[in-house]
């Protein structure tokens, strides 16, 4: 297993709880969830242009190319929407400790499933009582969080 990934992957973990925290507090500069929302990917999304310019080598795809998509990829960008906006709109009312509990057992239980019926494109990994034993163990450390 790669290292470098695994490093990511917690590296991801420890950037959106601070992404809560910067847009929740630009909410508050803002006094609009939709506009700091909006912000939000805005700015994202002039990192990733500048990302594109300077690494990226293959020609962009052709309209008709874009066309032929399913519908159903394109839902990640409305998924991305619906996570920053609620979290901007929640993460003041419940905490990021709670708010990332929760959030990571939600992703958990739909990870096990996706891997298990291979859906949206991934090989399929059979649901096992190790894999339910580590949700359950996700689940009541998530009720001993939520405790406070």
């Amino acid at each position: 297993m790669n290292y470098f990934f695994l490093l990511l992957a917690f590296l991801i973990g420890v950037t959106n709880t601070f992404q809560s925290g910067v847009n929740s507090q630009l909410r508050l500069a803002t006094q609009n969830p939709i506009l700091s929302s909006i912000l939000s990917f805005a700015t994202g999304l002039c990192v990733l242009l500048v990302c594109y310019m300077l690494f990226n080598k293959d020609s962009i795809p052709s309209f008709e190319t874009f066309r032929s998509i399913s519908w159903w990829k394109w839902l990640g960008g409305v998924f991305g929407a619906f996570y920053v906006l609620t979290v901007i709109l929640i993460v003041k009312e419940i905490g990021p400790a709670n708010l990332l509990c929760l959030i990571i057992a939600g992703q958990l239980v739909a990870g096990v499933l996706i891997d298990h019926f291979g859906w949206v494109g991934f090989a399929v990994h059979p649901m096992n009582i190790w894999r339910i034993f580590g949700i359950g163990l996700i689940i009541v450390g998530g009720v001993l969080v939520l405790k406070n």
